[in-house]
């Protein structure tokens, strides 16, 4: 059958006509469902949901749950969603593709079983065409269980947390990412573009097929280069064909400019159109070298990495990518140019945005292997640790896995290096080695040599197979790992296995390792926030990276109860940048910033989390500390310089005066050698509070699952921001949107971040808001007893 239109949705399947399967879904949390006797009348009373869905966001947050996973609950639950397969795609393939199953799934359609997947992070298609009914509604149900709730050391999520999508296809096709685009020669003058394309006939009748590639310069529009090629396919027979796409005069993706072509596949069964998609490809070239470190297009580079989880405060594991878009770009506008995805696969929105703003990335694929490691339940690192996990299923599905992340994201341009584990080699969380009787490594050893424990050789064996899994699928980049007792696995094969070697938190190790594996390339694969941390890759030739932990506040990992998560962030929560984000600004920056932040005096030493308030009692001596890269500093206290000028101090990074506090206006001003403002920072005393300040991103989003993101802020009299402000907002909604969440930013506040109520916590906090499917005026208005209420006018569009 032909395709008269295609419609403008792109998926990760790349192949067949795709279809975003997201409303109209009914959801109920049960420990069991009789799919067989389950009527329309009985599923009418689950609750109907959009998805993505997280249901375990949606609390509530408890005492008695793990606090690996931010107090969170899990549970059994289940998805069903009836549909209309028309009659007219008899003949067709029907499938549906799930991104992300949180987790241990089962799929069925009209009560049969035909996939599960256990790994909740792997997106995966199944095939629904034995058991459709074309013509007819066909029920598809998803059974989720996360009964195992405390099986994660971070806040996972519970549901259909990504989006999916209904897939028809012609019996013949393109394989499930069946299109891989990677770089050939490429120079300033040429650029090969190597495209493999993995076709199927699952027809019993042989046919013609015609595959064109097309790549397309998006400022213009304009074909830049084009193959074409054909073959005859015999029914149940599969192809691969490989063709190269020239291009003269080539455009670079970097990351001061990620320039991406589209690449558009169509495909053609017996002269009729069947199949075309538009991916977009980058050309670029990725160098490592042991003495020189990382280069991307020939220019050695340093990599300021952060660390990412999937989350995103209150809104959970389904995070829409207008929510992604805005922390990504915050992340690289202080400096930020790397990310780490740890430590699994996540959304392909994430990929597809660091591809668009220029952002290398890190892919990383599991966080434990075939043994688990400890859950904390009661508090961060403390009581009794608990030892579920997503072990269980390794062996089985292990390599599936790995396989699946790198088919799936292998044409991100971005995507700079494979991660095969983290952390799995940790001093006897479980795997031990005698070398731990007697060797400092840097990370606690928890006894020593424990002759009851897995023995470190096994590192060895299993991270062979992995990286031969990656190699069988990707060689145009290296194989990683991020390693936390580098000294154990130092006596294994596990590093000799990698073609490029993390070390997380073991920056003491860069120079002897360096010196004793001199072919070795070493980067920090997590580190923490200090300045001497990035000094050491700063100051190396060898070392090309760092990933701080983390970029973003994110949940579970928490301390004990009331605690959401683990806050040591650059951005919190909400995505906004705290002090130390910048402080970590300072460091990394190319251009003049300046930032200040005040404390007691009385408290001592220089802090890089000093937040910007400035009321206090008049005469109290007060630190202002001021995070600036510029040659020297000047302080203004209501105009007037206080302090002396003080030079950049390149032991703290930060500039300090003690001063004695008196209302009004404390500002920085950021010179250089000459004395002139390259920047500035200024914060004011604030009176009591008196209006709400709502600042939204957009005026009009897409009757799509557009998502709207205000800022509110509670202000003076005079539009000062009160910092110390606590009130308690409630929202109310107008017209064809709906609240996804009001996030404060608060990691001590357990409450409902739901209920159309929240309190602002240092005086601010982000809501949330999406279309519901139409379009017409909507609008959210914020108020609180005492104050100005705010309203924001928003126009739902086509």
């Amino acid at each position: 059958m032909g395709i008269i239109a295609f419609g403008s949705v792109q998926a990760n399947p790349m192949f067949g006509r795709k279809q975003l399967l997201v409303k109209d879904w009914r959801f109920k949390l049960m420990d069991t469902c009789n799919l067989k006797d389950l009527q329309t009348n009985e599923l009418l009373q689950w609750r109907q949901v959009t998805l993505p869905h997280d249901w375990s966001v949606e609390g509530p947050y408890s005492p008695d749950k793990a606090s690996a996973t931010g107090y969170s609950p899990g549970g059994m639950g289940w998805y069903a969603k009836d549909l209309q397969i028309p009659a007219n795609e008899m003949g067709q393939k029907v499938y549906v593709y799930f991104e992300g199953v949180y987790n241990r799934s089962k799929i069925y359609i009209n009560g049969h079983l035909i996939a599960e997947r256990p790994n909740g992070y792997i997106s995966f298609l199944c095939d629904l065409t034995p058991f459709v009914q074309y013509g007819k509604e066909n029920r598809l149900v998803v059974q989720v269980d996360h009964t195992r709730e405390s099986d994660s050391r971070w806040y996972t999520g519970s549901g259909i947390y990504r989006d999916v999508y209904l897939v028809y296809a012609n019996p013949v096709h393109i394989d499930l990412y069946g299109t891989f685009c990677k770089n050939g020669s490429i120079n300033k003058n040429n650029a090969d573009f190597i495209v493999e394309t993995s076709l199927s006939n699952e027809s019993k009748s042989k046919a013609k097929v015609r595959l064109e590639l097309v790549l397309i310069d998006p400022e213009n529009g304009n074909k830049i280069a084009t193959t074409v090629k054909k073959l005859i396919l015999a029914g149940g027979d599969s192809s691969k064909c490989t063709q190269t796409l020239k291009v003269t005069n080539p455009k670079l993706w970097s990351i001061e400019s990620p320039y991406l072509y589209q690449l558009k596949t169509r495909v053609f069964v017996d002269g009729s159109l069947t199949e075309e998609n538009v991916q977009s490809v980058g050309a670029r070239t990725l160098t490592y070298s042991a003495e020189n470190g990382f280069a991307l297009n020939g220019k050695w580079t340093k990599l300021k990495g952060v660390c990412i989880h999937h989350d995103a405060g209150c809104l959970g594991s389904a995070v829409p990518k207008e929510v992604w878009k805005r922390r990504l770009l915050t992340l690289k506008e202080l400096g930020c140019n790397a990310i780490r995805m740890s430590h699994n696969p996540q959304s392909p929105a994430v990929y597809d945005l660091c591809d668009e703003i220029g952002l290398v990335v890190m892919d990383e694929a599991f966080d434990e292997w075939e043994y688990p490691k400890k859950k904390w339940v009661k508090g961060w690192n403390v009581g009794t640790p608990v030892f579920e996990g997503s072990f269980d299923f390794f062996k089985e599905w292990g390599e599936r896995d790995l396989r699946d992340l790198i088919l799936r994201d292998r044409n991100h341009p971005s995507i700079i290096m494979w991660s095969i584990g983290n952390e799995v080699d940790y001093p006897n969380d479980p795997y031990t080695h005698p070398i731990l009787d007697h060797a400092n490594i840097n990370q606690p050893v928890q006894g020593g040599y424990l002759t009851d424990h897995p023995k470190a050789e096994r590192l060895g064996e299993i991270s062979r197979k992995l990286a031969t899994v990656v190699r069988s699928y990707d060689t145009s980049r290296p194989v990683t790992a991020a390693l936390a007792g580098v000294v154990m696995s130092n006596h294994t094969d596990y590093p000799f296995n990698l073609d490029i070697c993390g070390y997380n938190y073991t920056e003491d190790r860069y120079e002897m390792d360096h010196k004793e594996f001199p072919q070795r390339v070493i980067y920090g694969s997590e580190n923490g926030n200090g300045l001497n941390s990035w000094k050491t890759v700063r100051d190396s030739k060898n070392i090309f990276a760092q990933f701080i932990w983390t970029g973003i506040d994110y949940l579970g990992e928490s301390g004990s109860w009331p605690s959401r998560g683990f806050n040591s962030g650059l951005l919190d929560f909400g995505g906004n940048l705290k002090p130390r984000g910048y402080f970590r600004r300072v460091m990394w920056s190319e251009r003049p910033v300046a930032y200040i932040g005040t404390y007691p005096a009385a408290y001592g030493s220089l802090s890089e989390d000093a937040w910007p308030v400035w009321n206090y009692k008049v005469g109290e001596l007060i630190r202002v500390v001021s995070y600036t890269n510029t040659p020297q500093a000047r302080l203004l206290l209501n105009g007037r310089e206080v302090g002396i000028l003080k030079p950049f101090d390149e032991k703290t990074f930060i500039t300090s005066w003690d001063i004695p506090f008196a209302s009004g206006k404390v500002e920085v001003e950021g010179l250089d050698q000459e004395g002139k403002v390259l920047c500035r920072y200024a914060i004011e005393s604030s009176s009591k509070p008196i209006s709400i300040q709502a600042i939204p991103d957009l005026k009009e989003i897409s009757k799509e699952r557009g998502v709207l993101q205000i800022q509110v802020k509670i202000t003076d009299e005079h539009g000062v921001p009160v910092f110390l402000s606590e009130e308690e907002l409630n929202c109310q909604i107008e017209g064809p949107i709906r609240l996804l969440g009001m996030e404060s930013s608060n990691n001590g506040d357990m409450g409902d971040y739901r209920d159309m109520k929240q309190r602002v916590y240092h005086g601010s906090m982000v809501v949330y808001v999406q279309a519901t499917g139409e379009t017409g005026q909507a609008k959210i208005r914020l108020s609180a007893p005492l104050l100005k209420t705010a309203v924001v006018d928003l126009t739902i569009i086509q």
